[in-house]
């Protein structure tokens, strides 16, 4: 089954992009509300604005199929990245608006998470893994870099606006030293969009999970405000407006290779 899209790169730079995914299976869309058949809280249009990645010799994983099938960011055991905090698991049930992602009646059971999890998510990973190890043997280390984004205001999740650039390296622990303080004077260099360090977002499963920077393994994610690059309402791209988020993201990236 066509899970996901692997480009092998040369570069100790992985850019895994998990929301990406818009496809829904024919046993699972007409189960869906009206709404929900929109996938509205998907990662819309990421592998187009990290389409440059490939020019710095990057590797990238694109998933097919949407974060409503499974979460790939989630652990298979759906243990809360954020306890206490409203969110959403592993095969969620509720939309980042708090509403019914299934008709009444057509949530997964357990039995089907559990196929889910080994049809969709598990593929995922295996290939995930086996190509952090690859570029880690090539080069020593490896920089993983999730990229994320979401719509600007969810009252449900978060309060407020979303600043526009949210990194997150589960808190300084997937990550070195070194190579946060380059992100961070990046973002400080700039005054077109405001970004937080480890605050709402400090990173989900993948960059918990995969990130051990004492075994050479980086994983850093950036979390964008969807606002700066598309139009939230429509999810349509706007070019003119994406590209200086473009061109900001890609110095962030060329910070993850000088070493």
């Amino acid at each position: 089954m066509d899970i996901y899209t692997l480009y092998r790169g040369t570069a100790p730079l992985f850019v895994s992009l998990p929301h990406d995914g818009t496809a829904v299976p024919d046993d699972i869309s007409p189960r869906l509300t009206p709404a929900a058949c929109r996938v509205p809280d998907t990662d819309w249009h990421v592998s187009r604005l990290y389409a440059f990645a490939r020019e710095l010799g990057a590797s990238m994983i694109v998933p097919k199929y949407s974060r409503y099938v499974v979460d790939l960011n989630r652990s298979p055991d759906d243990v809360s990245l954020y306890p206490g905090q409203n969110t959403t698991g592993l095969c969620p049930r509720v939309a980042f608006t708090g509403e019914p992602i299934y008709l009444p009646g057509e949530e997964p059971a357990a039995e089907e998470i559990t196929q889910r999890v080994e049809q969709y998510w598990r593929p995922y990973h295996t290939a995930l893994a086996g190509e952090v190890e690859r570029i880690r043997q090539q080069h020593g280390r490896v920089v993983l870099w999730e990229g994320h984004s979401i719509r600007s205001v969810l009252p449900f999740l978060f309060d407020g606006r979303l600043p526009d650039f949210n990194l997150g390296t589960a808190a300084g622990a997937s990550c070195s030293p070194p190579l946060q303080r380059r992100l961070e004077s990046v973002l400080e260099s700039q005054k077109q969009y405001t970004f937080a360090v480890n605050g709402r977002f400090k990173g989900g499963y993948i960059t918990r999970h995969y990130g051990g920077p004492t075994h050479g393994v980086e994983a850093v994610q950036l979390e964008l405000a969807q606002c700066n690059y598309m139009d939230e309402d429509s999810f349509a791209y706007a070019a003119e407006r994406a590209a200086p988020t473009q061109a900001l993201i890609r110095m962030l990236l060329e910070q993850t290779l000088d070493v």
